[in-house]
């Protein structure tokens, strides 16, 4: 047995080059499956964004939450993950998604061009071989029933055309060619405008108590969230002063809801804008406010007791509504007081505001029902320094990493303080004093502008009419041959129906046609 050596020469193989890798490139960029794979994984990379803070929105949160964990959050920092949407991973995938649909819908919308304007093919020659066929010998000339057919088919929305004297080609259904590319071209929207939002839009959160007047500047946003391409200096100068918070609450057993549970919030506001015009609007949890420049709504609400310290003097060293924030249904609320002005150490005050308090052995103390019915201040006390390491904070909570806990006076560990409103309690040691002035309400109140919010909206819902058109829409292609009969006066009909897509009516189609002539034989 012998081995035959092969002395051909190699096969020299096509080399792409470098104006063929990026043809090649581009080709798989525009490809619908690496576009629809880009769509899942901005989905994916919008995960984070919900799971982890984000420091553009609650920076005291995050820093937290980075404290708490040495481990990971300096690494999660540095992937971006408390800045997601600005983290330029996420906007390389926004931006390869909008090229990959611009690459898919362009070719595809030149495609569509050319077909709206050609002709149908002509009729195959034999109709018998389509999925769709049937057959019948008529009365009448052939001229005449072709004639007949020519109008039913353009009844039924086809466009027909005339190869030759005994054929009709028609076809139907660009409009769910149409309706994929409106589909995609609204995505295109979509992005542009949640993009032009991001870039031009910004987001505010304030805490305003009952009576006061809050002026859109920067200074008096709680937080604020502004757009790369924002002008924080350039906001617009209106005013909104809080007249009242209405809130109602559910207080039959058996009723429209749960016992406590909210039924209305309003609030009741004295809006100015920019000219100096004044108008009294109100403010709903589902009934924002248009200012012209920006839209407030109505997120939350709560209490505000006024306290007020005093030093060993008399001299006051903080007064004001401090918000306390709710956390269950009957508005047990958590809260601080900072003082840093106390003298010689900084003082801080944390603990509860109760609206219908109770303080028992197994709960602590609780709120048993949302309205202020017998509203109570539970406190506890501690000295040092309130801003260690100059991280953001909460208003709500206190810092006590740099802090001691005030000794009650009785010995115990920790002061502990319960007032109730009109009552004051004399700090040991010298220390001042604390009084509970009153209770006020606060709203919560978000001032947003989006400037591709119409944009957005607009192509939201042509790609769910496109989306919908290319999935009820039939794409059909229905070809007529007419002949003479055996006998005079006779015509025999070869109708054939070819569906783009599986379509189970194709052949009901090519019937209806048939039956719809006189004298179907």
């Amino acid at each position: 047995m012998s081995t035959r050596t092969d002395d051909r020469p190699d096969v020299a193989q096509p080399r792409l080059g470098g104006v063929g890798w990026l043809r090649w490139t581009w080709r798989q960029l525009t490809s619908m499956r690496t576009a629809l794979f880009l769509l899942l994984l901005l989905a994916i990379g919008a995960i984070p964004g919900s799971t982890f803070p984000q420091r553009s929105i609650d920076p005291a949160r995050t820093a937290q939450w980075i404290a708490d964990h040495p481990t990971a959050g300096p690494l999660l920092d540095r992937l971006g993950f408390f800045e997601v949407y600005a983290s330029p991973w996420f906007a390389a995938i926004y931006l390869l998604l909008f090229v990959s649909l611009i690459g898919c819908v362009l070719p595809r919308t030149r495609i569509l061009w050319h077909q709206l304007r050609s002709s149908p093919p002509r009729a195959p020659r034999r109709l018998d071989r389509l999925a769709a066929h049937r057959a019948a010998e008529v009365q009448g000339d052939p001229e005449e029933v072709r004639e007949v057919l020519r109008g039913a088919l353009r009844g039924r929305r086809y466009r027909v055309h005339a190869h030759d004297g005994e054929t009709l080609s028609a076809e139907k259904g660009y409009l769910r060619e149409t309706g994929n590319l409106v589909f995609h071209v609204a995505l295109i929207g979509v992005l542009v405008g949640v993009g032009w939002g991001h870039l031009l839009g910004w987001k505010g959160d304030v805490i305003v108590p009952v009576g006061k007047t809050f002026a859109n500047t920067l200074s008096r946003y709680d937080t604020f969230s502004p757009g790369p391409w924002v002008d924080v200096t350039a906001l617009s100068p209106f005013t909104l002063r809080l007249d009242d918070l209405d809130v109602e609450f559910e207080t039959e057993t058996t009723g429209r809801g749960q016992f406590g549970a909210p039924r209305d919030f309003e609030a009741s506001t004295t809006f100015t804008d920019a000219e100096g015009s004044t108008e009294e609007r109100s403010i709903r949890v589902n009934g924002p406010l248009e200012t012209g420049a920006g839209t407030v709504f109505l997120l939350g609400n709560g209490y505000a007791p006024r306290i007020t310290v005093r030093d060993a003097e008399g001299t006051v060293l903080y007064s004001d509504a401090t918000p306390f924030l709710a956390q269950d249904n009957n508005y047990t609320s958590v809260g601080a007081v900072k003082v840093p002005g106390a003298s010689p150490q900084q003082l801080g005050f944390a603990g509860f505001f109760l609206p219908t308090g109770v303080i028992d052995g197994e709960r602590g103390p609780h709120s048993v029902f949302p309205d202020a019915l017998d509203p109570q201040l539970a406190l506890t006390g501690f000295e040092g320094e309130l801003f260690p390491s100059g991280r953001p904070q909460s208003v709500y909570s206190l810092d006590t990493e740099a802090m001691i806990a005030i000794p009650g006076a009785d010995g115990a560990d920790q002061l502990r303080i319960l007032l109730r409103p009109g009552e004051s309690f004399e700090l040991p040691g010298a220390r001042g004093s604390i009084t509970f002035d009153g209770v006020e309400r606060f709203a919560g109140l978000s001032i947003r502008t989006d400037p591709g919010k119409g944009l957005t909206l607009v192509a939201a819902l042509l790609s769910l009419a496109g989306l919908v058109a290319s999935l009820v829409i039939r794409r059909r292609r229905v070809f007529v041959r007419v002949g003479p009969g055996e006998q005079p006066g006779r015509t025999v009909v070869s109708v054939g129906g070819l569906a783009k897509d599986d379509d189970d009516g194709m052949a009901d189609e090519v019937a209806a046609l048939l039956t719809g002539l006189e004298g179907t034989g």
